[in-house]
């Protein structure tokens, strides 16, 4: 069994949020990993929060964790830090006039994302709406599966994580394991992260989700090029999000995220808030746009528009 086959095993007996209580009541019954965990294990448990890490003590890390993923998934795997762009503040924007709900974005974001397979996790869920009721959450329906899309009399709206400016998911973490980056993405380090999911209760997107097994993710289906922030394998008993698919867009070449490759009718649009000339500049300044629950002051930066 590898490292972090044994992290997953015992990871609710490692929490750190046990860790933490334990201390606290000074009662000395903090449940730690085995004594024959090996040296990987205990790095790990102690890891300090990724912001506090220095350049060197991130490489240790990263190279721990290519290590451990590349001998569990017996492929080469990549884990990158790659940080924020200056001057880039990412948004991201969706048609609804053209969404025709075949959830190819849903599969997309998972094979990118090295989402669960078993039990399924999937970081965007597509609303079906009735067109005569218009964006009418309560009455959306998420498990539909008609023999063809679209439906007629029907529309469809992708929710995921809005990355919101003003996000109060960040703000009841207990141990800052969540917050957000300068380019605008809320990032989790899931070695700091204690699952208690109380970030999950804060979200009003249903953006966040909880590994309550370990993640299913077969070695043929895992996508070695990972990012320690973003879509790295997650362990059972952390919180996991979208990430605009920070592996791929803040990379030199500025990758799209793969939820908008995988749009057969181009309905999303991504780019550079910051950038007079960005398409996602264009469509907010030209085009009938709103934002979800706007009264709640999260201020995403996830718009939806209409282009006809």
């Amino acid at each position: 069994m590898s490292d972090m086959e044994k992290r997953d095993e015992h990871v609710f007996r490692l929490t750190r949020r046990k860790a933490l209580k334990g201390l606290a009541l000074g009662i000395g019954t903090m449940v730690l990993p085995a004594k024959d965990a090996s040296a990987s294990v205990w790095e790990s448990f102690f890891q300090k929060n990724f912001r506090e890490l220095g350049k060197s003590e991130r490489r240790v890390i990263l190279e721990r964790l290519e290590k451990e993923y590349s001998a569990r998934y017996k492929k080469p795997v990549r884990v990158k830090d790659t940080g924020p762009i200056e001057g880039v503040l990412y948004g991201y924007g969706l048609d609804l006039s053209r969404c025709i709900g075949c959830r190819r974005c849903v599969y997309g974001c998972v094979t990118e994302n090295n989402q669960s397979r078993d039990p399924q996790i999937h970081w965007i869920k597509v609303l079906r709406l009735a067109k005569e009721r218009g964006v009418d959450l309560e009455h959306s329906e998420q498990y539909y599966n008609p023999a063809t899309v679209p439906e007629e009399g029907h529309f469809y709206m992708p929710v995921q994580c809005h990355q919101c400016e003003n996000p109060p998911c960040t703000k009841v973490c207990p141990v800052q394991a969540t917050w957000k980056e300068i380019d605008g993405i809320v990032v989790v380090d899931y070695n700091w992260c204690i699952g208690c999911r109380y970030c999950m209760a804060a979200c009003p997107y249903g953006a966040r989700h909880f590994n309550w097994k370990k993640p299913g993710l077969p070695a043929g289906e895992m996508n070695p090029e990972t990012h320690y922030l973003g879509n790295r394998p997650r362990p059972v008993g952390v919180v996991e999000k979208c990430t605009f698919c920070m592996q791929r867009t803040r990379e030199p070449d500025g990758m799209y995220p793969a939820c908008l490759e995988v749009c057969p009718v181009g309905a999303r649009k991504f780019g550079n808030l910051l950038d007079p000339t960005s398409e996602i500049r264009n469509v907010i300044e030209n085009k009938r746009v709103f934002i979800l629950k706007e009264d709640l002051n999260t201020q995403p930066k996830f718009y939806y528009f209409y282009s006809v």
